[in-house]
């Protein structure tokens, strides 16, 4: 017999020879050394998912992203793994977890999610010397395929663009389409976000659709994830003059509606200042692509719009990321490689046009040369 003590806590080990309990001893002794030895403990996955999820995650996180946290526990980890004491998970019980949500069809990325929160409470249970290890990192995730992304075409964007005028929201469309922004930033914009003078619009914040308690959810402003969200978009003097067009018809509303207008100080909002649901927004896109004849595709599809023609103009990747906010500009080159090959074309085009132009100055120096 052998023992060891760990924070207060016994270790035992029953051995029928005294060179087996020596070996444990000393390997036990050694793990202690390492920090990889940890008291035994009756947590529960599922406990220590819910002690996790309200004392070290939700502090930290935004509310929509909360709310999608407590549902990957809810519905996929707990049903499978509450019970396990979590010094016996093991990754094969994860990994099972994983295999029997890709099998029922369960999306890729949503199976990566839930073990993004497995992975994110394990690394907390190490550091809370819990467990020894965590248990996550020797699971094997499935295969995200690429995203297909739907971009309007040049004739598809001049026919949406000619029924933006018939519609009171057309100048939100309109000025997506040409700023590339996401639908919260575009819904929580406000008039000090934007120097009509210079020309210059500010990301300041996202309005967002989150629960607030079992089957109630409430619009919220919420600040950028990351600094890179947070950024300044030049706006063409078109831009600038629709917007200073649509002021003047809001300011119209406002006097309308009287004290019944609620002044939110937003750029594009309901008749009565209040803000728009992302919902309703995103209806009456599906509504004026109708109207214009063009496919039905995601409310996206006019940031990837945005972003592919201002790449297709020469514009560099570089400044393309900073203007649409992607915290790397890996993100931007994944997302648009489609229009790469063209701008490789078009590039090796103009360097041929430059050899060319300076063989022509070459020829034209020695022919002047052997004329004098």
């Amino acid at each position: 017999m052998a023992r060891v003590t760990v924070d207060g806590k016994r270790l035992t080990f029953y051995a029928k020879k005294r060179e087996d309990a020596a070996a444990w001893l000393n390997q036990t002794l050694a793990d202690k050394q390492r920090g990889l030895l940890v008291a035994p403990t009756k947590e529960t996955f599922g406990h220590w998912l819910d002690v996790w999820l309200t004392e070290y995650a939700k502090p930290h996180i935004r509310p929509t992203t909360y709310a999608d946290y407590e549902s990957l526990i809810r519905v996929h980890l707990k049903p499978a793994l509450e019970n396990i004491l979590l010094k016996d998970l093991r990754p094969e019980h994860l990994q099972k977890l994983y295999n029997d949500k890709t099998a029922t069809g369960l999306s890729p990325r949503r199976v990566r999610l839930i073990h993004t929160v497995a992975h994110a409470a394990l690394k907390q249970a190490v550091r809370n010397q819990l467990v020894a290890r965590n248990v996550a990192e020797a699971t094997t995730l499935p295969r995200q395929p690429k995203r297909e992304i739907h971009v309007l075409s040049q004739e598809e964007q001049e026919k949406f663009l000619a029924v933006l005028d018939q519609d009171r929201l057309g100048v939100a469309f309109l000025v997506d389409l040409w700023t590339g922004l996401r639908r919260g930033e575009l819904l929580g914009l406000k008039w000090q976000d934007i120097d009509l003078k210079k020309g210059v619009l500010r990301v300041k914040r996202s309005l967002v659709r989150v629960p607030i308690k079992k089957g109630e959810t409430e619009l919220r402003f919420q600040e950028p994830k990351t600094e890179s969200g947070r950024r300044s978009i030049p706006l063409p003097p078109s831009i600038v003059s629709a917007l200073k067009a649509h002021r003047k018809e809001q300011a119209k509303e406002k006097l309308i509606m009287g004290q019944e207008y609620q002044d939110n100080a937003l750029v594009f909002c309901r008749s009565d200042g209040r803000p728009l649901d992302p919902s309703y927004f995103t209806y009456r896109f599906h509504q004026l692509l109708k109207k214009a004849g063009v496919n039905d595709t995601n409310f996206h599809a006019l940031r990837h719009t945005f972003a592919t023609r201002m790449l297709e103009l020469g514009e560099s990747a570089k400044v393309a990321q900073e203007i649409l906010g992607h915290s790397n500009i890996s993100m931007t080159l994944d997302t648009y490689s489609h229009v790469l090959p063209e701008l490789k074309d078009a590039a090796a085009q103009k360097l041929e046009e430059l050899y060319l132009s300076m063989q022509e100055k070459i020829a034209s120096a020695e022919a002047k040369a052997k004329n004098h």
